[in-house]
């Protein structure tokens, strides 16, 4: 059973995709805004009521938690009923759930480990950096993508306006680009007319095109040679699976700063490069592009080491060790 906020995009996602769920009426903590806070207070009767009522009904041999606030109820309600624990945590920069539950699970499965130092785990918590699951090698082509070479602009499922509108006004002054290279450029349903209105009436519309959406596009990225993105956890881990360098351009709002974190991992591994939002321009991206377009050596080395920080295995050897680690607790409760 997974367990979800109502708030959440697991309420648009779950409903269709076959498995049992339960959505709860589960609220972040804002620790910038401490007074919105109270809807945790009025949320928690209802939270713990169908926390109890899954835990009864389903009887779990172990819970999984993946990070997010959705799942520290459900772990915390776990470790208090003496259930198997786990957490998952993609980024490089561990979220508060996970630094606060890392010492009571029985595992803690890390997807970059650079995260290792930022947790305490517990003297019998198992510590695992297997990398973030990501769907490779089967997933069906959804693109019929450019011959030549490809570079891939987005930001995420629904885009991202700000990266839009750089790459928008660095567009316009922009004087050269190379004849055998196609600009793949996600914008987001929300943004793509706009942005194929605008990029269509450049000198380079032809080298540019423009899609709002690329369903499964994890397991489709082995045809990029260059990435300019956001630098989200599965993103991150989907461009390494196959060996994509990228420009990193972290969201400056996320939880944590976790984006900025994860994008230094991936600098000083020589993966990728990083550009802060509030001190790049549009026209310093597209001169990263070119720069690296037009330097084999450096694009192939910084493929190589995005690719060796690559797991697509992942997923296989989390599996793994949660089946293990359930199969152990029943042994242990008598099952």
């Amino acid at each position: 059973m997974l367990v979800g906020a109502r708030r959440g995009i697991e309420a648009k996602v779950l409903p269709g995709a076959g498995w049992p769920y339960r959505l709860l009426p589960l609220e972040p903590l804002h620790r910038s805004a401490p007074w919105r806070n109270w809807r945790l207070l009025t949320s928690a009767p209802a939270v713990l009521g169908g926390l109890s009522r899954a835990f009864s009904e389903l009887s779990p041999q172990l819970v999984v938690g993946t990070g997010g606030y959705a799942s520290g109820p459900a772990v915390a309600w776990g470790v208090a009923r003496g259930v198997a624990t786990a957490i998952q945590e993609q980024n490089a920069m561990p979220g508060l759930v996970t630094r606060a539950l890392a010492p009571r699970v029985d595992q803690v499965h890390l997807g970059y480990p650079e995260a290792r130092p930022r947790i305490r785990p517990g003297r019998n918590t198992a510590v695992f950096e297997l990398g973030n699951p990501v769907a490779v090698g089967s997933v069906t082509q959804t693109v019929d993508w450019p011959e030549g070479r490809i570079v891939l602009a987005f930001g995420g499922s629904q885009g991202a306006r700000a990266l839009n509108e750089l790459l928008l006004g660095g567009l316009d002054g922009l004087a050269a680009w190379p004849a055998d290279v196609t600009l793949v450029w996600v914008t987001g349903p929300a943004h793509h007319d706009s942005v194929a209105a605008r990029a269509g009436q450049t000198p380079h519309a032809a080298r540019i095109r423009v899609v709002p959406f690329i369903p499964e596009l994890g397991g489709q990225l082995n045809r990029v040679s260059l990435a300019v993105c956001r630098s989200g956890a599965m993103t991150c881990a989907e461009l390494s699976a196959a060996g994509v360098p990228a420009v990193l351009v972290p969201l400056p709002t996320s939880a944590g700063d976790h984006q900025r974190f994860n994008a230094s991992a991936m600098v000083s591994a020589g993966a990728a490069l990083m550009r802060e939002e509030t001190a790049v321009s549009g026209r310093d991206l597209w001169g990263d592009m070119l720069s690296l377009l037009d330097d084999a050596g450096r694009l192939w080395e910084m493929a190589s080491a995005s690719r060796l920080r690559g797991r697509p295995d992942a997923a296989d050897h989390i599996a793994a060790e949660l089946i293990d680690l359930a199969d152990r607790s029943e042994e242990a409760a008598g099952g």
